[in-house]
């Protein structure tokens, strides 16, 4: 009997569950722009809160009830509209929506169910909103991240974001337009990462999350994440020259080829930047950017993406200096020990994106790219420590190629009653690394001998499943698994005898995602997962393949809540903790421990529209670094940033006037493991003020408005100096940017 009852309970619900799919009516189409740009991430919302989001090629599916119902299309940027629908019985129904552009509203961003919409939409509010103007205002757009520059402005930015001094890109893992920016056993650093060939006023989209829970992110993902979108069509062509102080001029182009763009667009990009920036010693900084990008919607409702793009600079640097020789006399804030430090650099690309809607249900992504990429960088961080005559310059160098491969599937389904979404993806990708050098220079030319010097290969083979349950339309379940696969070759070109050294190793990466929309302006989130950051390859050989795919455990507890229309706030409680790891030393050629480490903290951002034309963004961070296997006092992370804050006022005035008043702020933190020594904070406010009409614009844009003295990039550092008969051990630092002021006009066409 009680078996008779269970199988009775069990046909019940599957017979329910069979009615329910049946009386559900599959609502799709599109969203585009009155100009016919797909828009993706468009929110089709129902009066009662039900709703979905547009795809990639701007299509949509909803299932609904058979019913007459009120939908909300909205989307940052472009004005609501409202289109009264009725859905009959087993009659399916198609439905193309085309918006306008006009201001932003805060009110038209709507809480989803999925939490990862909801952080888009917020930075869709702030690339809207937040002039981009530098490549380090590109980084800038991700929510308690935090850069130095410490080289004359070409080498790439070092990183602090939830508690880690990520260098320059070891935990963080950067990517445009699918590239990757993370450079894998690279000459100077694991990760290291430079977004210099990326023109920002080519940014369409900034996809970001913090934490390692999503399956199509792998390699360098512990931390966080950014993907960096560029546009796809062009609204008008323009021409943009700034100039400011200390020698500074930029001109930005972008010209777009098709005037009748139908379903296709191509651009060209260029920028042009020249400075001899604030130090003492001019840094003859120059960069020179190109990019082309074509973009075709198909008949057979597929979408061809293809773009090809080359930067090149080169710069003079003043290095990092002592504290002691500022304190002396010895040289000004401004001033070098070695000012025959920098660098040139140099990154081609080439990037063919193909995604197919294979029907209204299934997407087809699929993607190759080939880079070459170029590296010289001259550094002097110890000055007469090793060498009391010649001075102790190094040379970092190589030239690599990479090429890869990314693939995913994804569908919507609907069975036994529940939404599912899945994803399947694969990839690839192959660099190889041709006479990665570390050498011992004098005056930037002459070599005086090689500390290490060799070969790279390294391949990472990627797959990861994705499925996402809709147990209603507020609760949802993501759980993943991703697994890579990486080969790791290495011939050391020291050794006397040809030897190549290779080590082969995988690793699992599951991850779970739980989404609860509590009410239309409430969601709430639970967030788990392990990550990982491939070691160095010079590492792998050396350590033997042992500890070389060091993983990262991590929870995130949060929500995101819009108590009111204007009023945005997304928060989060997380914990992370990373394993023991061994770390190569790109200026000293060594391997190094690094032990176990634990953080945890809390993440809180607002964004508040005050009135139709101000807006108030904030972001606060609050971190506790712990490295585990050290004692009490001596456990502090060298560097790790334990609160940090952004934020400031925008406004964009019905006359063309509009601009941003914006503050920066970084707290002292520990400089070495007992906390002797302190790297100093800072709280910086910059300005910007434009006056745009549909032909033109003009405007002034202010760093350090308060002209505060700063110090921006800080490490403890043992040198000497040439007149110092024992060596010092004290923070060294890059000064940072003075008043610095410069006006642009551009024009439209």
């Amino acid at each position: 009997m009680k078996k008779f009852n269970i199988l009775l309970i069990i046909t019940g619900f599957l017979c329910a569950s069979t009615i329910s799919m049946a009386q559900k009516v599959q609502l799709s189409g599109s969203v585009f722009s009155d100009k016919g740009k797909p828009l993706p991430g468009a929110n089709i919302v129902t009066e009662n809160g039900l709703g979905t989001s547009s795809n990639l090629l701007g299509n949509y599916n909803l299932n609904l009830n058979p019913g007459i119902y009120t939908l909300n299309i909205s989307y940052i940027g472009y004005e609501t509209i409202s289109r009264e629908v009725i859905l009959e019985q087993n009659q399916n129904s198609s439905l193309n929506f085309y918006l306008t552009e006009s201001q932003i509203e805060l009110s038209d961003v709507v809480v989803s169910s999925n939490e990862n919409e909801n952080t888009e939409k917020i930075s869709a509010i702030d690339i809207k909103l937040r002039p981009i103007q530098t490549s380090q205002d590109i980084l800038r757009m991700v929510p308690g991240l935090f850069i130095a520059q410490h080289a004359g402005g070409g080498k790439a930015e070092q990183i602090f974001l939830r508690g880690f001094d990520i260098d320059h890109g070891t935990d963080i893992a950067l990517s445009v337009d699918g590239m990757p920016v993370n450079m894998v056993s690279h000459a100077h650093g694991q990760g290291y990462s430079d977004l210099h060939f990326l023109i920002p006023e080519t940014i369409e989209k900034v996809n970001f999350n913090k934490g390692p829970y999503y399956a199509d992110q792998g390699n360098f993902n512990t931390a966080g994440f950014a993907e960096f979108k560029t546009k796809s069509f062009l609204d008008k062509s323009s021409v943009k020259l700034e100039g400011g102080q200390f020698g500074t001029i930029r001109s930005v182009a972008m010209i777009d080829l098709i005037e009748e763009k139908e379903n296709q667009d191509l651009y060209i990009a260029s920028e042009f930047y020249l400075t001899d920036g604030y130090f003492e010693s001019p840094q003859n900084f120059s960069r020179l950017n190109l990019m082309a990008k074509y973009s075709g919607r198909l008949e057979d409702n597929s979408l061809v993406e293809v773009s090809a793009s080359t930067f090149s600079s080169k710069w003079d640097a003043s290095g990092q200096i002592p504290e002691r020789a500022v304190e002396s006399g010895l040289i000004s804030r401004f001033g070098s020990i070695d000012d025959t430090e920098g660098g040139e650099t140099s990154r081609t690309n080439l990037n063919v994106k193909y995604l197919k809607a294979l029907d209204e249900n299934s997407t087809l992504s699929q993607q190759v790219y080939a880079i070459d990429y170029k590296f010289n960088l001259v550094s002097n961080f110890t000055f007469f420590l090793e060498d009391p005559v010649n001075g102790d310059q190094i040379t970092q160098s190589e030239h690599r190629k990479i090429y890869g491969y990314n693939g995913s599937y994804k569908r919507e389904d609907r069975i036994g009653g529940l939404n599912l979404l899945s994803e399947l993806g694969a990839g690839v990708r192959y660099d190889d690394i041709n006479d990665i050098r570390l050498s011992k220079t004098i005056n930037r030319r002459e070599v005086v001998s090689d500390l290490a010097r060799g070969d790279v290969d390294e391949y990472n083979l990627h797959a990861y499943l994705s499925e996402t349950m809709f147990f209603s339309p507020r609760l949802s379940l993501t759980g993943s698994i991703r697994f890579d696969y990486f080969t790791f070759n290495y011939v050391d070109a020291l050794k006397p005898n040809y030897e190549r050294e290779q080590v082969s190793q995988g690793i699992a990466s599951p991850k779970l995602i739980f989404n609860y929309k509590a009410s239309n302006n409430l969601n709430l989130f639970a967030k788990g997962g392990i990550g990982f950051h491939s070691n160095d390859t010079r590492v792998v050989v050396a350590q033997q393949g042992e500890e070389i795919l060091p993983k990262a455990y991590s929870a995130d507890l949060g929500a995101t809540y819009k108590p009111f229309p204007n009023l945005a706030i997304n928060t989060a409680l997380w914990y992370l903790y990373l394993e023991q790891e061994f770390v190569y030393v790109g200026d000293a050629g060594i391997v190094e421990p690094s032990g176990r480490t634990e953080r945890k903290g809390i993440d809180i951002s607002f964004r508040y529209q005050l009135l139709d034309w101000l807006y108030f963004d904030t972001d606060l961070n609050f971190t506790d670094p712990v490295a585990l296997d050290e004692a009490e006092g001596e456990n502090h992370i060298p560097l790790a940033p334990t609160f940090t804050s952004i934020g400031g006022l925008s406004f964009q005035l019905d006359n063309g006037l509009n601009g941003s008043l914006r503050y920066r702020y970084l707290g002292d933190r520990a400089a070495n493991e007992d906390n002797s020594l302190t790297a100093e904070g800072y709280f910086l406010m910059d300005a910007v003020v434009n006056y745009t009409k549909p032909k033109y614009q003009v405007g002034i844009s202010i760093e350090n408005i308060l002209n505060e003295e700063w110090k921006e990039a800080q490490f403890e550092t043992e040198s000497r100096l040439f007149n110092e008969p024992e060596p010092v051990s004290e923070i060294h630092f890059t000064p940072g940017s003075p008043f610095f002021a410069r006006v642009n006009v551009s024009y439209f066409f």
